[in-house]
């Protein structure tokens, strides 16, 4: 018994100088575990006569309670010193000054966006969009671009089956508003397309803006005066604009249209291909066909559609010569564009 009262004297000591909880928990398995001190002893009570069982028994639970109330005592008192120090360390000073905070800016691709609509918005075009997975028929088919048409090699396209796509562009929303209004119809159609590409000039997913007018007597010339007010004013400077004949199954005629290389002011340059000029955008006369496939008269209307590639003016406007840059999320590249 005086061995028992001498281990628990030591063990209440060292529980109480114990300075951590992994210190702790090791006097409670050295104490009170399977092959702890108090347990070895229970253990040993057979070896005692049975009038002496009783007794020792008890005073060896005693001090087992004792033991186990002390470690709690004192896990509890090593728990709120670390909460204290803890409060300590974080604790904040809230009459010191404020930290800076900068400001966030808008990506470029969105600012571009913004720009291009409000300028067409200006010039008394209205703004509409459309889904992203789009029919097969509003992206080819009533676009004049039937199945065995030659231009689908143009669209490395996304198919979700044989009749529904990811957009290849945003001309759809075209075929969509004049399917459910009549003419005069005056629209841009800014938003997200797709097309099976990636390397520094195109993405998998890009921007486009469509634009159309259909009226009575809408002409070439209208198309032409409308794009080279716009590229003047976009560009922030006259520019020397061309209309190159080109081709587009929906349009008739088309034409690319060209600017004077805003790098080198023509001079020619790597960008250019020495050649002092960029192309800019497709454009064209909307052909009589698509207008019939979404039951416009032909005879008594005309119209004109454009489509332009947001990232690429972004890239022009910018002097960026990687479009990879504009999806890569380097906040060193970006915050170059946040407007304050």
């Amino acid at each position: 018994m005086d061995a028992l009262d001498e281990m628990v004297r030591k063990a209440q000591q060292e529980i109480a100088s114990a300075d951590g909880t992994s210190v702790l928990e090791a006097l409670r398995v050295r104490i009170l575990g399977k092959k702890g001190e108090l347990t070895l002893r229970l253990r040993e009570l057979g070896k005692l006569s049975a009038d002496q069982r009783p007794a020792v028994g008890q005073q060896i639970n005693h001090a087992k309670q004792l033991l186990a109330r002390a470690i709690d005592e004192r896990a509890a008192e090593l728990a709120s010193a670390a909460i204290e120090q803890r409060l300590i360390a974080e604790r904040i000073d809230v009459t010191l000054p404020g930290r800076g905070q900068s400001r966030g800016g808008l990506h470029p691709i969105t600012q571009t966006l913004t720009e291009i609509t409000a300028l067409f918005q200006s010039a008394g075009f209205e703004v509409c969009e459309g889904p992203e997975i789009e029919n097969d028929y509003n992206n080819f088919e009533a676009l004049n671009i039937p199945p065995h048409h030659p231009a689908r090699a143009m669209h490395d396209t996304f198919y979700f089956d044989r009749h529904t796509v990811l957009r290849t562009h945003t001309s759809p929303v075209q075929v969509r508003v004049m399917k459910e209004r009549q003419p005069p119809l005056r629209v841009i159609a800014p938003g997200r397309v797709y097309r099976c590409d990636s390397d520094v000039t195109h993405t998998p997913m890009f921007h486009q803006v469509e634009g159309f007018m259909v009226d009575e007597d809408v002409s070439f010339s209208e198309l032409k005066g409308l794009l080279n007010s716009f590229l003047n004013e976009y560009f922030n400077q006259e520019l020397n604009v061309r209309f190159r004949p080109s081709y587009f199954p929906f349009t008739e005629p088309s034409a690319e249209v060209d600017i004077g290389c805003v790098i080198c002011n023509g001079d020619g340059c790597r960008v250019c291909g020495d050649t002092g000029w960029i192309e800019i955008m497709g454009c064209g006369m909307i052909h009589p066909q698509v207008l019939a496939n979404v039951d416009i008269d032909s005879e008594r209307f005309t119209g004109f559609a454009f489509g332009l590639g947001v990232e690429r003016m972004t890239m022009l406007r910018h002097s960026v010569n990687d479009l990879r840059l504009f999806f890569e999320n380097d906040m060193r590249f970006l915050e170059q564009f946040s407007r304050q």
